[in-house]
């Protein structure tokens, strides 16, 4: 069996697409995994995608598949120039879609490890990343390739487009709650929205691009240093940009002042928008109370997530 974790972007979703930095951690409390298994000669390739109920046969001869796994398989067999083999491939998930997570990349990761193996070949990780950017694009348009990068390396990474990422540590242990909003939102769709606002009036929303820019920057130190009160500070100001950018809604902006008044050194939506989750950084003591103020303002699933220091 093979898998992928989800992943959490900290600070710079959004911006990261016009070339600021973004630092995103992978999420091991969530996964995706692939299990290949023999199949019947003269059966083909299967996918048996168990929790969107969909059994996909993948032939190379489809030269415009309309879904991701068939397109992430018949990327893998044309780079490794092979046939579909005899081979049966469940995949299952316990990554929400469209919240923040990384869906997409982790069960496109979990899927060509498992594809790739069964037919003899270890794909390194930038290999493995190319591909599983590739399939982003079917899902996102124009992704900025945080997504796979930390989920393929299985790194805290900070991130340039265009640019190898940078792994970092952090100086001292630092205590999240990630908390889903139980709203799917269309990452596409925001980004591009995004788009049209920084086109139509450049100064003032590429303001907020740079500003946020400037905010990942600060936050690496602080996430070096381990200096957790000046990082929740970092996340407060980039919420109140995203906000700006038009790409928080009100649930999140809820379970944000939540988490501040129930202690939360920071709080801010992670990932797309609109939807999906809400990262809130506490203390251990804090933990308990911050948790409960985000049940009451409507957390649909809450999460612990801790970075160790390294």
């Amino acid at each position: 069996m093979h898998s992928a974790s989800a992943k959490i972007i900290l600070l710079g979703e959004h911006a990261v697409v016009y070339g600021q930095p973004a630092i995103a951690v992978p999420f091991p409390a969530l996964t995706a995994t692939a299990h290949a298994t023999d199949a019947p000669p003269g059966d083909g390739l299967t996918i048996l995608a168990h929790d969107v109920g969909r059994v996909l046969r993948v032939h190379l001869d489809d030269e415009t598949p309309d879904n991701a796994l068939t397109y992430a398989a018949q990327l893998t067999l044309h780079a490794l120039n092979a046939r579909p083999p005899d081979l049966s491939i469940e995949i299952r998930s316990t990554i929400p879609i469209g919240s923040g997570f990384g869906s997409g990349a982790a069960v496109t990761a979990a899927l060509i490890r498992s594809l790739s193996a069964a037919l003899g070949h270890s794909l390194d990780g930038d290999a493995l990343n190319t591909l599983v950017y590739e399939v982003e694009k079917m899902h996102h348009g124009t992704p900025s390739g945080i997504d796979n990068t930390v989920i393929v390396f299985g790194r805290p990474v900070y991130f340039v487009r265009g640019q190898t990422p940078e792994p970092f540590s952090v100086g001292r242990a630092l205590h999240f709650l990630v908390s889903d909003s139980g709203v799917s939102a269309s990452t596409r769709e925001t980004v591009g929205d995004v788009r049209r606002l920084v086109d139509s009036e450049p100064e003032q929303y590429g303001g907020h691009i740079e500003a946020i820019g400037h905010i990942v920057r600060e936050a690496r130190g602080c996430l070096e240093a381990g200096d957790a009160a000046a990082l929740g500070a970092l996340m407060i100001q980039d919420h109140d940009l995203l906000r700006a950018l038009t790409v928080s809604s009100g649930l999140l902006d809820r379970l944000v002042e939540a988490a501040l008044g129930a202690g939360a050194l920071g709080a801010k939506l992670s990932g797309g928008g609109r939807g999906g989750n809400v990262i809130a950084l506490v203390t251990p003591e804090q933990a308990g109370r911050v948790a409960a103020a985000l049940r009451e303002a409507g957390a649909h699933q809450l999460w612990p997530m801790t970075l160790e220091a390294r």
